[in-house]
């Protein structure tokens, strides 16, 4: 983990997304706006921190920050592709967070045109900026938090160890059980396996 601090923008959103990646779950978007006279260290790209350091700083984040979260579900992915649902999720996030932010930076290299606020799209923006890596924190443990949930209604496919991205055991589990209702189903390992029944539901 890198110890310097990010920038702080008052008053300006940062909006992230977990599970672009994954065959399986949603996709999970947040948009935090950091506080005057919030303590920022220890918020950095959740991809950098240990799964302990990320739960201690989404605590802090949830109770301190002004936040939202919305959850893209794996219909909504199918329907409009991983790319537009993504866009949808953080423009959804910037309608819900209260107050009203001044203004966005999105991390990656587009921005939702339906936003109802100007946005700015900022590469590797997580580690840049402690809005955005407070939005990657949020998303990423939510999304996690949900696979561990599901894998208890699935099980088998080891959702609460790969989160649903494609691992070798993930595959083999999906070539053996079948999709699941949470499987992406337009996404390329998933479509051969869409025709057979699930054989995995939780007693």
């Amino acid at each position: 983990m890198s110890n310097k601090t990010l920038a702080f923008e008052p008053g300006i959103a940062g909006v992230d997304e977990a599970g672009r990646g994954p065959i399986a779950g949603p996709l999970l978007v947040a948009a935090v706006v950091i506080p005057q006279g919030f303590d920022v260290r220890g918020i950095y790209d959740s991809k950098k921190l240990y799964e302990s350091q990320r739960e201690a700083a989404f605590e802090r984040i949830i109770q301190g920050c002004d936040h939202a979260i919305v959850v893209v579900s794996p219909e909504e992915i199918d329907r409009f592709n991983i790319l537009q649902a993504t866009m949808n999720g953080m423009a959804e996030t910037l309608r819900l967070i209260r107050p009203v932010p001044k203004a966005a930076l999105i991390d990656g290299n587009r921005i939702p045109l339906n936003a109802p606020v100007i946005c700015t799209p900022i590469v590797k923006g997580d580690s840049l900026y402690a809005a955005i890596a407070a939005a990657s924190i949020l998303a990423k443990v939510s999304r996690d938090r949900l696979m561990v949930e599901y894998s208890e209604i699935y099980p088998g496919y080891g959702f609460e160890q790969h989160k649903g991205y494609p691992t070798e055991g993930h595959l083999i589990s999906l070539a053996k059980l079948g999709a699941c209702p949470i499987h992406r189903q337009s996404f390329a390992p998933v479509r051969g396996a869409i025709l057979q029944p699930c054989l995995s539901l939780a007693e």
